[in-house]
């Protein structure tokens, strides 16, 4: 059992709240982690990266000089690899490098990165918002207020504008509606804070976490 420190939407401290059991359940799998980062970066790559091997470059058919009586090296091709102008050796050629990860392992993937951060002592609970309209120093005092430091992720009860507005020139501050966050996301930030009544929704929770939650 988890708990993690609270704070009321003017900054002041509250009592301790309970981390709920289908979320936190005290399991870090670090190898689901890792699959999961791993396919993550893997997917955000391009693979659009190109160059023209010796076959691909126009020009070259016959040979530069006859094979011997020359003094020089024997060449075939004046578009070989070691000739300016001639193509690459190895070429990278555009392909996809999108990974895919089964359901269940990210579900786990996911919580394990939420315990790793609660057993750290890095989730913060927060009340509403007190955000009516962006406010970029607004938010940068109730961070400050509430000791929220470092890489933050913020996570809010549904899709919020006007957090987001007021977040989007603070550098190392990241927001995401709660569950639409990824576990690179989790891994990455230093503090982790969650609107409490993004916990309580069951709309919040994944559905590879509602079916496993009468486990958790």
């Amino acid at each position: 059992m988890y708990k993690a420190a609270f704070y009321k939407a003017d900054g002041e401290k509250g009592e301790a709240r309970v981390l709920p059991d289908w979320l936190f359940d005290g399991v870090v799998n670090e190898g689901a982690i890792h699959q999961v980062v791993k396919a993550h970066l893997a997917n955000r790559r391009q693979g659009t990266s190109a160059a023209k091997s010796r076959s691909q470059v126009r020009g070259g058919g016959r040979k530069p000089w006859r094979q011997k009586g020359t003094g020089r090296a024997r060449q075939g091709t004046i578009r070989a690899p070691q000739w300016e102008g001639g193509g690459v050796a190895f070429p990278p050629i555009p392909h996809s490098w999108n990974q895919k990860v089964p359901k269940k392992v990210k579900g786990l993937a996911r919580r394990s990165a939420f315990n790793a951060r609660a057993e750290e002592d890095r989730v913060i609970l927060v009340d509403v918002l007190p955000m009516e309209s962006p406010r970029t120093a607004e938010l940068r005092s109730f961070l400050e207020a509430i000791e929220a430091r470092g890489k933050i992720l913020l996570l809010t009860h549904g899709h919020k504008e006007t957090v987001y507005l007021s977040a989007r020139n603070l550098p190392n501050v990241e927001v995401r509606p709660f569950g639409d966050e990824s576990v690179y996301d989790i891994i990455w930030a230093t503090k982790v804070v969650i609107e409490e009544g993004a916990l309580m929704d069951s709309e919040g929770i994944p559905a590879e976490e509602k079916e496993e939650g009468g486990d958790a």
